[in-house]
């Protein structure tokens, strides 16, 4: 193959037979990908969580990880929140001609990597390469199908009174990694990203709890925005604690030097766990016996007070209203 992507890779023919053959079989080969059918042929014996997304995350690689295995997590972790075990992704890129074969080869391979890590095939897939300055670079789009094993399935409707609202781990750490490295920043201490598959750690929880509500990764629009999905969804008030959520010392410094707030800060391998009240202490037992979850820690509870409202207590008592944003506080973070 050349150095360089040409506009023939995604042409159907010979090259794009190469670039299948030598770069995607290489590294994401399974027994389903590696048919070549127009389709993949998969059983499922239960009910299904699925849950697409599309990733174009600038700059495509960054401490923490990159765009491939960006793409597998943020798809492994939607499809786990409704209480499934992740099985299939499917895979579709969009190319720029002119892309560089060696990053190509890379974000490739972190998808094998991150993909196996996880525990999940790449299916099936499509390959599409535009003309120079019609994509910026590469732009990856998945889908993820798993196997629901719990009933009922955790749900954003499904918050209680009395529920306790736990977070596996620190907030902010992917959006301020990603705005650090688009503009240049650098801070007394180096800033990396959380992106994580946590399927095994949720699947755990939810085998070993009987009861859990809510599950959700506070991606865009951070755990204010998620929390504010949460409340609207189930009619309810989350009270939470500002004293008591987790941010670490570089991105609380990084976020009052720029200006922003960590709470609206991208998340890519944290959750949060809605559940009640009497199995709470054991949920964070086992959430701080992985390493995804050594942070992880009560911030709140939920009340039936303001309904459809995130109510945060600041460290000297007074009371905040945590509202979502009205637009994208960072573009392009995943």
């Amino acid at each position: 193959m050349s150095e360089k992507l040409l506009l023939d890779y995604g042409s159907g023919g010979k090259a794009s037979q190469r670039l299948i053959s030598e770069m995607f079989l290489k590294y994401l080969g399974n027994e389903h990908l590696n048919r070549l059918d127009d389709a993949a042929f998969l059983e499922v014996t239960s009910p299904i969580s699925m849950s697409t997304d599309t990733f174009t995350v600038d700059p495509l690689f960054f401490p923490g990880g990159d765009i491939g295995s960006l793409a597998v997590h943020g798809t492994v972790n939607d499809v786990t929140m409704l209480g499934a075990r992740p099985r299939y992704i499917t895979c579709g890129l969009i190319l720029e001609e002119g892309l560089d074969m060696d990053v190509l080869e890379r974000i490739v391979a972190s998808m094998g990597e991150a993909a196996h890590h996880a525990g999940v095939d790449i299916v099936t897939g499509d390959t599409k390469v535009v003309p120079r300055g019609a994509v910026d670079k590469i732009f990856i789009n998945t889908t993820g199908i798993g196997e629901i094993f719990v009933d009922p399935a955790p749900s954003g409707h499904s918050a209680r009174p009395g529920d306790a609202i736990l977070i596996s781990g620190t907030m902010g750490d992917h959006g301020l990694t990603i705005l650090s490295q688009r503009e240049g920043l650098s801070f007394d201490a180096p800033v990396k990203s959380d992106s994580a598959a946590l399927n095994h750690l949720i699947v755990k929880l939810l085998e070993e709890i009987p009861e859990i509500h809510v599950l959700r990764d506070p991606t865009r629009g951070g755990l204010a925005t998620t929390l504010s999905e949460i409340a609207l969804q189930s009619d309810v008030e989350c009270f939470i604690r500002e004293k008591d959520i987790p941010v670490r010392k570089e991105v609380a410094g990084g976020c009052s030097f720029l200006g922003l707030d960590p709470l609206y800060l991208a998340n890519e391998g944290k959750f949060i766990c809605i559940l009640p009240e009497k199995y709470a202490a054991k949920a964070l037992e086992i959430m701080h016996a992985d390493s995804l979850g050594e942070n992880a820690c009560r911030i709140g509870e939920v009340k039936d007070e303001h309904q459809g409202k995130v109510i945060m207590q600041t460290p000297i008592g007074g009371h905040r209203l945590l509202d979502m944003l009205e637009g994208a506080q960072l573009p392009r973070i995943c």
